[in-house]
Order: C-alpha cells, then structure tokens, then sequence
C-alpha cells in the first residue's frame, strides 16, 4: 500500500492516507489502498480503529489535478463508494481524526466513521456543487442526519467551509480540540473503546446504524446516478481545466 499506512498496536488499528505531498487527494491508488487497509482490519484482532491523514491534511477531496478517467465511470464510482461501506461495515468502531482539510470526499470519508474528532485547524467543506458535481460517499443521507435537513442544504448548496469548532456546534463532528492533542485524543478514545468487551461494541455499532443504513444503499446509488450524469458535463470539464491551470 504506498499511499495508505497501516498500523496494529495493542488492540487498534491506526491508518493514515499517505499522500501528503497532494494533501491525501483521492486517486484510484489511494481508494484501492485504503480498501486493502479496510479489509485487514476487519481480519485483524483489532477492537478500534483510527483513520487520519499525514502531512497538513485529513483528506482534500478528489485530486482535481488528475484527468478524469475515460470510459465506464460506474466501476470506479462503485469502487469509491466502497470505503463507505467498508467503514459502514466494519465491527469495529471507527475514529476519524480530522486535521488540516476535510473537503468532499475527504469529508464523506470522515462521516462514514463512527465517531468523528477535529483539529482546530479543521476545514469541512461540500463543493461539488460549485463545481458542476455531486455528492458520492452518502452525504446525501449522512449530512442531514448530524447537522439537519435544512443545515445540510445550506452546506451542500453554497459550499462554503467551516472550522473544526463550527463543525462541533452544527453536531458534523464529537469534539473540537487543538491539533496538538487530536491523534493523542484519538487514540485514548481508541484505547477506551478497546478495553469493552469486543462484541458489545459491535452491536451497539450495529443496532444504531440499523436505522441509519437501512437507506444507506439507496442514498448511495441515488448519488451514482446522480454522479454519471454530472461527471463529463460542460461546467466540470471547465472547473476541472481552471483548477489543473492554477500555479
């Protein structure tokens, strides 16, 4: 996995998305690697899981820098959608420690966790509207969900960003707290969820996402469709160009 490291100490699981020089932007690698990383910790003895991002950020969304693939975009799409099941799916309770952008599907990563924590040099942001796209991790279920209908179009519509400390007010996220304390925080929360008894802390994942997922797959292919539609059009062939000119 050279764009996603792995780590397994005393009960959790630590990955980071390791593309810090692009600022863990989302490519096929990153998604392939972040799956492999998923999958070995769902076959691990691990009870918690951590999911972070080296360098200055968390996640800054889809690398824009890269051309969009030709051909079939459902496969790849599907594929990407995958690290919110993954996540979703798995036993263990997953921590999201945000630092640093959270932007797009950097964003829906860290909302497909079960808990989320952030730096307070956190930025939240949804643009894919603004740049002719749409949503694709199940944000389009998730968001409503912590910060409410209204809030959640607000976010998605004008795509304006917001701090790790209006993320914890709108409920997007557990805690707001300094950087300097985020991964140490991560990991003690980690510790005390890997100290219960391991099957409690899986049905009581379960029985609360019982409600949620149960329209989680339909969210998800609302957006595919949604996505197919958006991908190749006029406006984000021209945001995709502006974005890859900047200097």
């Amino acid at each position: 996995m050279s764009t996603v490291d792995y780590a397994l100490d005393d009960g959790i699981c630590v990955i980071w998305l390791n593309r810090p020089e692009r600022l863990n932007a989302v490519v096929a690698e990153l998604v392939d690697d972040l799956l492999e990383a998923l999958d070995a910790a769902a076959k691990s003895d691990a009870r918690a899981v951590v999911l972070a991002g080296r360098g200055r950020a968390f996640c800054a969304g889809h690398d824009l820098k890269e051309p969009t693939p030709e051909g079939d975009s459902r496969p790849r799409l599907d594929r990407l959608q995958d690290v919110t099941r993954r996540l979703r799916g798995l036993r263990q309770p997953v921590i999201a420690a945000v630092h640093g952008y959270a932007i797009g599907a950097g964003a829906e990563f860290a909302m497909g966790c079960d808990l989320i924590l952030a730096a307070d040099d956190a930025v939240f942001a949804f643009p894919e509207v603004s740049l002719g796209l749409s949503v694709t991790g199940a944000a389009s279920r998730l968001l409503p969900l912590l910060v409410g209908p209204l809030k959640a179009k607000e976010l998605l519509l004008l795509g304006e960003r917001v701090s790790g400390a209006e993320a914890y007010e709108l409920g997007l996220v557990n805690a707001a707290l300094p950087v300097d304390d985020l991964m140490d925080t991560a990991l003690a929360w980690a510790a005390k969820i890997a100290s219960h008894p391991a099957a409690a802390a899986t049905m009581a994942k379960r029985a609360l996402d019982s409600g949620i997922d149960s329209s989680l797959d339909a969210a998800l292919e609302l957006e595919v469709s949604h996505a197919l539609i958006t991908e190749h059009s006029a406006e984000v062939a021209a945001s995709a160009e502006a974005f890859r000119s900047r200097t």
